[in-house]
């Protein structure tokens, strides 16, 4: 089980995560309005020189929507009482069908996707992941 501190540390880093996601999906406009054009761009450069051409824009969107859920997981993980731990899957998925939601109904300029509630589960399933591993690890490394 992990430490009241190491607790602390984790709900810490845990609340900053909140309001830096918060301050992305509640923006007015989506947040890589201004920068998708040089992304798309940089990518085209890319492809040039020898990058796999499977890397699109839509791709690098995707997977910045897992990475950002990973964190969710692993905080949940190791927050969560035992047997609540894999909860944090389901929970993050809630989580993004609700941040759609509100995108759809009250952020006219933003886009409602079920492909950003997959991303999201799935980073959120990462994170769980990850979590267990360290949880594992440090389980073996106390027990020596």
């Amino acid at each position: 089980m992990p430490s009241r501190r190491y607790k602390t540390v984790t709900a810490s880093l845990c609340a900053a995560w909140v309001v830096a996601v918060a301050f992305i999906v509640l923006w007015p406009t989506p947040v890589d309005h201004d920068a998708a054009g040089i992304l798309r761009r940089g990518l085209g450069f890319l492809h040039q020189h020898g990058f796999p051409s499977f890397i699109t824009y839509n791709v690098v969107e995707f997977t910045s929507n897992v990475l950002m859920f990973v964190p969710f997981g692993l905080f949940w993980f190791i927050l969560a009482p035992y047997r609540w731990r894999w909860w944090g899957v389901a929970a993050g998925c809630a989580l993004s069908v609700l941040i759609e939601a509100t995108q759809l109904v009250l952020l006219p300029q933003r886009f409602a996707t079920p492909y950003d509630v997959l991303a999201n589960t799935i980073g959120a399933l990462t994170g769980a992941a990850l979590g267990w591993a360290h949880l594992q690890l440090r389980g073996r490394h106390r027990a020596r």
